[in-house]
């Protein structure tokens, strides 16, 4: 996934529960760039068969750093952050998991709240 926004470059790879990589997952992106952010970006891509994703074409510099990619597939999710400031050209992983139950909802019956 191309942003043709700078030289800075994020190699993502998504591993599900049991450790193997998820394919087929969703990663989003909201980049703020440019004098005080008035350039922005929405970029979002899916994983290969090996669970891998390359956004190229970043901004060396954003706003408000640091940008977070939030990886989805089915009911599991997982973030992770990258500061192109800091690292322009970068690997991460990201850890698919479920999202935990808000506090008082667990066996919480219908009209019983």
């Amino acid at each position: 996934m191309d942003g043709d926004a700078g030289p800075c470059s994020l190699e993502l790879t998504v591993n599900g529960i049991d450790g193997k990589p998820a394919y087929a997952a969703t990663i989003k992106v909201h980049i703020a760039y440019g004098f005080a952010g008035i350039r922005r970006l929405d970029l979002e891509a899916g994983t290969n068969s090996e669970g891998k994703v390359k956004f190229t074409g970043l901004p060396a510099r954003v706003h408000r750093p640091p940008l977070e990619f939030n990886a989805s597939k089915d009911d599991r999710s997982g973030t992770a952050t990258y500061d192109p400031s800091a690292e322009c050209a970068a690997k991460h992983d990201i850890a698919l998991t479920k999202p935990k139950n808000p506090i008082g909802c667990i066996n919480a019956k219908p009209g019983t709240q």
